[in-house]
C-alpha cells in the first residue's frame, strides 16, 4: 500500500500529461478531415497529385515512427529525462512546417513537391513528439491503475482536441464560401459572354483567396495551440526513470528488443484487431468531408457535422473508462467498435436528411470514443505482459508504441491513396459545385460499406487476443513481486 501511495498521480500531474496529447490530434484531426479537401478545391491539385502526396505523406509518416523509435532507444538520460528532450526540441519545427503545408505557394510548377516536401517534414517532426510522449505513459508511474487513469485522462483530452481541430478549422474556413464551377454541360447551355466569363474568373479568384488566408489563420491558431500544450506538458510532468526498470539493468540492442516484441504474440494480435477497425475510422474521417459537400449536398453545413461527432466522442470517453473498468476491455471492444455499424449503413442508404445526418453522427461518436481510448489503454497491458516473460529486457516502451502507430500509418497512407486515386477513376471534378453519379457512388462505399467490412474483420481476429481481466490481475501481481 505504501509503495502505490507512492506511485499515485495528483490530479494535476495527470491533466498536465493529457494536455501533452493534444497536438497530435489537433492537428491531425485538421490534416485528416480537411486536407483532402484542401488540396483538391483550394490548392487545386488533380485527384491523382493529391493521392501522391496523402499515401506519400502517410506512408513517411509511418516509416519515422520506429525511426524514432530507435533513435529514442538510443538516447541518454538527461535532467529532463529521456524523452522530454525530444518533445521539446521537436515543437517550433513543427508548428513551422505545419502552417506551410496550408500555405499556397505562388509558383506555377513544384506546387505537388511544396506539400510533399512540407507534409513529410511536418509527420517527421510531430512523430518525435508523440512517440516519446505515448512510450510516457510507462515512465509516469509503475502501477496499472495510474497508468490506466492517466491514459482516460489523455484519450479526453485528445479527443477534445480532435473538436478543437475540427471546431477551428471547420468554423474559420466553413464562414468562407469556396467557390465552385459548374460541369461543362451546364456552361455550354448558356449564352455567357467572355466577359462575363472574365467576371466569374475574377470572382472566384477574390473568393479563393479569401479561402486561402482562412486555411492559414486556422493554422496560425492551431500552431499556438500546439506550443502551449507542449509548455505545459513539459513543465507539469516528471519523467520517473524508475517507473518502467525491474530489478535487471543490462539493456539488450535495438534490433534485439525489436525480434522479441514482434515474436509476443499478445502484442501481435492486438495491433491485428485494432489495425483493421483503425484503418475503417480513418477511411471515414478522410473521405467524410467530400461525402458531406457532394453525396450528401451539405456543402456549408460539413464542418457542424464533424463538430458534432467530435462532440459526441469527447463526452463519451468517461463513459468507456467506466464501462472497461467494469466489464473488462475486451468487451468494450466488441460493444463499442461494433456500435458503429448500423449507423454506417444507415447514412449511406437514407435518402440525404440534415437531421437524420446529425443523428448518425451524434450516434457515430459514441463509437469513435472506444476506438480513441481502447488501443492506448490495451498497450501497457501487453508491455507489462512482455516483461513478465522477459524480465531481463527493458527499455523497449519506445518499440511497442511506434509500431503500433507505424502498421496504423502505413496501412492508412495507402488506403487514402487508393480512395483518392478511385475518386480520380471515377470521375472527380476539381472545385466542382456536383460531382457525377459514379463519384458519389465511390464516396458512399469509401464512408460505408468498405468501412464495415474492416470493422467487422478487425473484431474477428481481436477474438485471438489472449489478455483478458483475469491474466491482467495476475500479470499486475506478479510484477509487483518481481520488482
Amino acid at each position: 500500500r505504501l509503495q502505490e501511495s507512492r506511485e499515485r498521480l495528483s490530479v494535476c500531474s495527470k491533466l498536465c500529461y493529457a494536455v501533452g496529447g493534444a497536438p497530435y490530434q489537433i492537428t491531425g484531426c485538421a490534416l485528416g478531415f480537411f486536407l483532402q479537401i484542401y488540396l483538391l478545391d483550394v490548392a487545386q491539385l488533380d485527384p491523382f497529385s493529391a493521392s501522391i502526396i496523402l499515401f506519400v505523406g502517410r506512408a513517411w509518416d509511418a516509416v519515422t515512427d520506429p525511426m524514432v523509435g530507435f533513435f529514442i532507444s538510443k538516447t541518454s538520460w538527461t535532467r529532463f529525462g529521456r524523452l522530454m528532450p525530444w518533445i521539446i526540441f521537436s515543437t517550433p519545427f513543427a508548428v513551422i512546417s505545419y502552417f506551410l503545408i496550408w500555405f499556397v505557394p505562388d509558383i506555377s510548377r513544384g506546387q505537388v513537391m511544396w506539400y510533399l516536401v512540407f507534409y513529410c517534414t511536418f509527420q517527421t517532426l510531430v512523430t518525435c513528439f508523440h512517440v516519446p510522449y505515448s512510450a510516457l505513459t510507462m515512465f509516469i508511474s509503475r502501477e496499472q491503475s495510474e497508468r490506466d487513469s492517466a491514459t482516460a485522462y489523455r484519450m479526453t483530452v485528445e479527443v477534445l482536441g480532435t473538436v478543437l481541430g475540427t471546431a477551428i478549422q471547420g468554423q474559420i474556413v466553413g464562414k468562407v464560401v469556396t467557390p465552385c464551377i459548374e460541369s461543362p454541360l451546364f456552361i455550354g447551355k448558356t449564352n455567357s459572354s467572355v466577359a462575363m466569363e472574365e467576371l466569374n474568373t475574377t470572382h472566384d479568384t477574390g473568393s479563393l483567396t479569401d479561402t486561402r488566408n482562412a486555411y492559414m489563420i486556422a493554422a496560425g491558431v492551431i500552431g499556438g495551440l500546439y506550443i502551449l500544450c507542449a509548455v505545459i506538458l513539459s513543465v507539469g510532468v516528471r519523467e520517473k526513470r524508475e517507473s518502467s526498470e525491474l530489478q535487471s539493468d543490462e539493456p539488450v540492442s535495438f534490433f534485439q528488443g525489436l525480434k522479441l516484441v514482434m515474436n509476443h504474440g499478445a502484442y501481435i494480435k492486438l495491433i491485428a484487431g485494432f489495425l483493421f477497425t483503425s484503418l475503417a475510422f480513418m477511411l471515414l474521417e478522410g473521405n467524410f468531408a467530400l461525402f458531406c459537400t457532394y453525396t450528401l449536398g451539405f456543402r456549408n453545413e460539413f464542418q457542424n457535422i464533424l463538430l458534432a461527432i467530435m462532440l459526441s466522442a469527447t463526452l463519451t470517453i468517461p463513459f468507456w473508462q467506466w464501462f472497461l473498468t467494469r466489464f473488462g476491455k475486451k468487451t468494450a471492444v466488441y460493444i463499442g467498435i461494433s456500435s458503429a455499424i448500423p449507423f454506417l449503413i444507415m447514412v449511406a442508404v437514407l435518402d440525404s436528411n440534415l437531421i437524420v445526418t446529425y443523428i448518425v453522427a451524434v450516434a457515430a461518436g459514441i463509437s469513435v470514443a472506444a476506438a480513441f481510448l481502447l488501443p492506448w489503454s490495451m498497450l501497457p497491458d501487453v508491455i507489462d505482459d512482455f516483461k513478465l516473460q522477459h524480465p531481463e529486457s527493458h527499455g523497449h516502451e519506445a518499440i511497442f508504441f511506434s509500431f503500433y502507430v507505424f502498421f496504423t500509418k502505413f496501412t492508412s497512407g495507402v488506403s487514402l491513396g487508393i480512395s483518392t486515386l478511385s475518386l480520380d477513376f471515377a470521375g472527380y471534378q476539381t472545385r466542382g459545385c456536383s460531382q457525377p453519379s459514379e463519384v458519389n457512388f465511390t464516396l458512399k462505399m469509401l464512408v460505408s460499406a468498405v468501412p464495415v467490412g474492416l470493422i467487422l474483420l478487425g473484431l474477428l481476429l481481436f477474438k485471438l487476443y489472449p489478455i483478458d481481466e483475469e491474466k491482467r490481475r495476475k500479470n499486475k501481481k506478479a510484477l509487483q513481486d518481481l520488482r
